[in-house]
């Protein structure tokens, strides 16, 4: 398709097809070379572990077009660390950090027409993951293995970009107490549909989950991970086995610390002591920031900073966080990956 026809300060978060993905096997202990490819499908063994026993994950991460025409990654090193963390808990092979972050910048260089211009707000979104393939029945590891990335332009993943919006507690466990909360595997995210589409029939951008054996913590945004400000300016998130690390918020938790100077901790966030924040925010690479307006809990709608204007901390955080992926603010050492 033709990059000409791309409105790009109107693009949304939905998929595009590109000019080329990365593909790699493993088999027999090893993994191969890996190569781009043109196709944007694959086809597997109808007895594949990905298929029955839900045996893959995923990451993603986005490339930046800077102010120079440049284009750069922010962090890939982490997401590599993260899928291996996810392939352990789930019996999959290791997959090399340089595998990982040559493969993300083969599939960049080989699809740069689609990387946004600077100063449209649009980036270019990476989807790695890693599948088990292969012939097999019984529950166990696959025989073989594919790892893939591929890649497409997107916009805000919440409609608006940095506006505030609301969300709703829900009764539904996004992960078991010790099962795989912290693994970014699809099965969490489709046990997530349900309480998503109950949230936004009633009017909210996604649900609120609460730890799963008390429901009197907060946990995760949707697919995001939470923060909040203190009245007192300190950075609270939550803590729990059962959270995805998310890399955007533990950028954040070093940009408060080490940019703005603020304290900054992971402890319980309780569902019932919510006016002890005076700004609240969800977090990750689709999301980056977006702005809590209120959390209804119980029929209560609690609002923090404002429904309609984003908190002054909030907006200091997201233009940090933005300044350093996109090339205008100095990151630090090892965060920036440039694509050459």
């Amino acid at each position: 398709m033709s990059t000409e026809t791309i409105d790009w300060g109107k693009l949304g978060f939905s998929y595009m097809k590109t000019d080329f993905s990365y593909i790699s096997y493993y088999k027999d202990g090893q993994w191969d070379e890996g190569k781009l490819v043109e196709e944007n499908t694959i086809t597997i063994a109808q007895s594949a572990t990905a298929l029955h026993y839900g045996q893959q994950c995923f990451e993603g991460l986005k490339a930046y077009r800077a102010k120079d025409g440049s284009i750069q990654l922010f962090r890939p090193d982490e997401n590599a660390k993260r899928m291996n963390r996810s392939n352990e808990r789930i019996m999959m092979p290791e997959l090399p950090v340089e595998k990982f972050i040559d493969a993300c910048m083969q599939v960049v260089k080989a699809n740069e027409r689609f990387v946004p211009p600077y100063g449209t707000g649009a980036t270019l979104y990476l989807r790695p993951f890693l599948i088990g393939v292969g012939d097999n029945l019984g529950v166990r590891p696959a025989p073989e293995y594919l790892f893939c990335v591929f890649c497409a332009p997107v916009g805000p993943y919440f409609k608006g970009g940095l506006a505030p919006v609301n969300f709703m507690t829900s009764d539904f466990d996004r992960a078991a107490p010790y099962g795989t909360g912290a693994a970014k595997v699809g099965g969490n995210y489709a046990g997530s549909l349900m309480p998503h589409e109950e949230a936004v029939k009633k009017g909210f951008a996604d649900c609120i989950y609460l730890d799963p054996a008390t429901h009197t913590k907060i946990e995760e945004v949707g697919a995001a991970n939470f923060f909040g400000i203190t009245k007192d300016d300190k950075f609270i998130t939550p803590k729990s086995p059962s959270i995805l690390p998310s890399i955007t918020k533990y950028s954040l938790m070093h940009i408060a610390k080490e940019y703005l100077g603020m304290d900054v901790e992971e402890r319980d966030v309780l569902v019932d002591n919510l006016d002890e924040f005076k700004e609240a925010g969800a977090c990750g690479t689709a999301a980056v920031i977006t702005p809590i307006g209120g959390i209804s809990h119980k029929g209560n709608l609690h609002v923090f900073h404002s429904e309609t204007e984003v908190g002054p901390v909030t907006k200091k955080l997201y233009d940090t966080l933005y300044g350093i992926q996109f090339g205008d603010v100095e990151a630090p050492e090892g965060w920036i990956y440039k694509v050459k």
